[in-house]
């Protein structure tokens, strides 16, 4: 029998903590850190294999251990701002999961651990580890690893400085380890291994900056170390044996300085001297690697290749020229984002194989390139995972079940859907769009309608998108619905696309007549300083496949249609009813009369009415599926419920039939969420005192305002979920014998599947189910924040709504996560 549950898509990105948050294994996967977990993506299948889960906070920083002879890696360490270090042995079969994954946690630091490194010590990789940590406590630590345990054997003290990137190699034709610690006072120091201890053997000057990135490469007898900086620079060392150079020392021509050490014991000689100096990059250079080396002939092959990424918004390729050997820009192969309103980049790496490159920008989000097959030159972008840089505070799908709208407090709104190709049936799902990148974290938005949405932030405002012409044939394109199907009126009037002018904070339409009025660009044209910054950045763009992030910077906007003035404080809940004509929308609030609900018509935009009643912040809203009521959901720990009067000429007019006070109130602590049954007969409440209740029945039939009252009781058993509760979802579809099925999110970022049913007049011990309890692997690291249950059976880009066994569910949380399951509901 098929598992219950299984997790379908994971939209998330790399942790904005400088270099060293990205690491691509041999084995063909990216390891980066996203939030508290590192996150294991396999690009060649577009899809995230695995996360782990061990660190209680920020990852800062992820590095495969490479094994000696080229074969895939199957240990990894990771540090983070939790001040601990954990290595991370995978036993070799199944996927990367809890059941085939030991996590050692290495303690020791007392501060955020900002760089790792590893080497094994023999050919054998299960013996002895070698690991060097740095941390902003000024000290690098050493660990070794033996079998299955693991100890500080050293720690180097660094004043009051702090070592922002370490890397550990051996000595050419030795076994002695050699470590390079770069950091804030501008120079490298080298420290090589004798008789157990590291001792420091020279210092190397030459940056004028704090130095952001050191890493080894072993070619032939020789030994190169890259170091980058603030001061835009890198540079080249090498390090070989002093033996075979002393026949040159006799000519006085104008030589490089040498740093001469020797190594006690063997009594060889090594020479450190300056190899080259690159300057190509205009901001700090965060980042450098070396190509890795691959395995031919028998023997390991260092490719003389380095990638650089700076916060000038370009990664670069360098590699020696094939006649001079001078390092050159390789006929410039500089990717990058030119224009847009992003930074620079924190790290690059090049793929095992050296044809795809794979880039972290300032925001977190993923770049990837490949090198054409024709013209080596020429690097073209890739799909690649993107996802929220910070928490996410709601998610919603489309009343088709088609695609899903996120947003969060990294000021962003984007639409997640299945991306369909033609000849495969393989569905993975891609950020498609990003409607909106706003100048305040987003709290919360509703669907009205299919390709219109409306959003709230940290301002006093609501904002109303609408899908553009544009978005909606490259929807068509990727997830393979037919445009007729999509959008059957008023096509012809929709806008083109949206901008945001240079001072703006609203997206604006563009229409087609829009784009042909821009200047050809000349250089008389182009010294003006109106036309260096032109009104439209929009460029519409044709899309077979997801769009790459600097499309979706720009290009993917929605025009924004209206704003919704009446809350005196920050959005904080917004909801729309099942037939798209009101919205019920509520702002944080500590007084009774800020906490008002205001209902807005979607016809005319104008406010309908005001609905009074609790006293702080409304923090959920639910029209009922049958849209008879309007359940709201409060800080005071009360609900209330409104129910539907005859309409008006204006709109419908809804008026308090019931509610909770002081005296009949269930829940002691904050209700954070609720939701409908389908049949809109009952509806549930979850709050921060770990209870979930079912309350009921919401007749129809009952007229008086007073007896509305008193039939509407917790119709089950209080459940207790053993943590406070901040996200419940009920199914629109029934289990096979008539169950409601229920998601309840918890704080710990937990997500548990319930199915209730009533029995009999008064609740039993019996009318709640645990079905499904997700585990670390499939939950969130930190508390869900939404959960959102798609309305149709079948999965979305499936077209299996007929074999309706399969449910969606949505959820996301406050790590950055936005993550998509399929529930069999057969096996509930």
């Amino acid at each position: 029998m098929a598992a219950p549950v299984a997790v379908c898509h994971v939209a998330c990105c790399a942790n904005r903590a400088g270099g060293g948050a990205v690491s691509w294994g041999r084995g063909g996967l990216v390891a980066f850190g996203s939030c508290r977990d590192v996150v294991l993506y396999e690009p060649a299948v577009r899809r995230v294999a695995g996360a782990l889960r061990g660190h209680a906070g920020r990852v800062n920083c992820v590095r495969w251990i490479r094994r000696r002879g080229g074969a895939s890696e199957t240990e990894l360490v990771s540090g983070g701002s939790d001040k601990q270090v954990i290595i991370w042995e995978w036993n070799g079969t199944g996927t990367w999961n809890k059941q085939h994954v030991k996590s050692i946690p290495l303690k020791g630091h007392t501060e955020a651990v900002c760089a790792v490194d590893a080497l094994y010590q023999s050919d054998e990789p299960d013996l002895n580890l070698l690991i060097a940590s740095a941390a902003s406590d000024s000290t690098v630590r050493i660990w070794s690893r033996n079998g299955s345990e693991a100890k500080c054997i050293e720690i180097l003290q660094f004043g009051n400085g702090f070592v922002m990137d370490v890397c550990l190699s051996f000595l050419p034709g030795s076994n002695v380890p050699i470590l390079a610690c770069g950091g804030d006072d501008c120079k490298i120091y080298l420290f090589i291994q004798q008789n157990c201890q590291f001792q420091k053997i020279l210092i190397l000057p030459g940056h004028e900056d704090w130095i952001r990135g050191v890493e080894w490469a072993v070619c032939g007898e020789d030994l190169f170390l890259a170091s980058c900086a603030q001061d835009c620079l890198i540079r080249i060392w090498k390090v070989c044996t002093k033996s075979k150079q002393l026949a040159e020392t006799e000519d006085a021509s104008i030589r490089l300085k040498e740093n001469v050490f020797t190594v006690r014991g063997t009594d060889t000689t090594y020479a450190v001297t300056l190899e080259s100096v690159l300057a190509g990059h205009e901001n700090w250079v965060y980042a450098v690697h070396w190509q890795p080396s691959f395995c031919k002939g028998g023997s390991m092959q260092q490719p003389m290749r380095i990638l650089s990424a700076s916060m000038d918004k370009t990664v670069i390729i360098w590699e020696p020229d094939k006649e001079s050997g001078v390092w050159l820009e390789q006929a410039s192969v500089r990717v990058g984002e030119v224009g847009g309103n992003t930074l620079g980049f924190f790290d690059g790496q090049f793929s095992p194989d050296g044809s795809m490159i794979i880039a972290h920008a300032f925001h977190g989000a993923l770049h990837l390139w490949k090198q054409a097959a024709v013209n080596k030159k020429e690097w073209t972008p890739e799909v690649v995972i993107s996802g929220h840089f910070n928490s996410v505070e709601d998610v919603k799908w489309d009343p088709e079940g088609e695609f899903v709208i996120s947003v969060g407090s990294d000021q962003t709104t984007r639409l997640f859907a299945p991306w369909k190709r033609k000849q495969e049936t393989e569905v993975t799902w891609h950020e498609i769009a990003r409607p909106q990148v706003h100048g305040y974290d987003m709290r919360c938005l509703a669907m009205i309608g299919r390709f219109q949405f409306v959003s709230g932030a940290d301002e006093k405002v609501l904002r109303v998108f609408c899908a553009p012409k544009n978005f909606i044939e490259n929807f068509s394109n990727i997830t393979g619905v037919p445009v007729e199907k999509l959008c059957s009126h008023q096509s012809s009037d929709l806008p083109e696309g949206a901008t945001v002018p240079a001072l703006g904070l609203s997206n604006k339409a563009v229409f087609e007549g829009d784009m042909s009025l821009q200047p050809a660009v000349d250089e008389e044209a182009f010294n003006t300083i109106s036309n260096q910054y032109p009104e439209i950045y929009f460029q519409p763009l044709i899309l077979t496949e997801p769009p790459p992030e600097d499309h979706l910077l720009q290009n993917t906007l929605w025009p924004e249609i209206q704003k919704l003035y009446g809350h005196g404080y920050e959005i904080f809940c917004v909801a729309c009813n099942n037939s798209n004509t009101v919205i019920a929308s509520a702002c944080k609030a500590s007084k009774k009369e800020h906490a008002a609900i205001i209902l807005w018509s979607t016809t005319s935009w104008k406010k309908l009415q005001s609905l009074l009643f609790h006293n702080l912040t409304v923090t959920q809203l639910a029209f009922s599926p049958n849209e008879e009521f309007l359940l709201a959901v409060s800080r005071d720990r009360n609900w209330s419920l409104w129910r539907k009067q005859d309409s008006s000429g204006s709109g419908p007019v809804f008026s308090c039939c019931a509610y909770t006070d002081k005296n009949t109130a269930v829940h002691s602590r904050i209700i954070w969420t609720c939701d409908w049954t389908p049949d809109s007969k009952y509806f549930i409440t979850g709050s921060r005192d770990k209870k979930v209740i079912i309350w009921g029945q919401c007749n129809l039939s009952v007229s008086a305002e007073e007896n509305m009252l008193d039939s509407i009781k917790p119709c089950s058993t209080v459940l207790d979920v053993g943590d406070s509760v901040t996200a419940v979802s009920i199914s629109r579809l029934l289990t096979p014998d008539g169950r409601y099925i229920i998601a309840v999110g918890l704080e710990s970022g937990k997500i548990i599947l319930y199915t209730w049913k009533q029995s009999g007049q008064d609740p039993r011990q019996a009318d709640w189910t645990t079905c499904v309890e997700m585990d670390d692997s499939q939950s969130h690291a930190l508390a869900v924040k939404r959960l959102c249950w798609r309305h149709h059976a079948g999965r979305a880009g499936h077209n299996d709504q007929n074999s309706s066994e399969w449910l969606q569910l949505a959820s996301c949380g406050a790590d950055h996560c936005v993550k998509i399951f399929n529930v069999n509901r057969s096996a509930l």
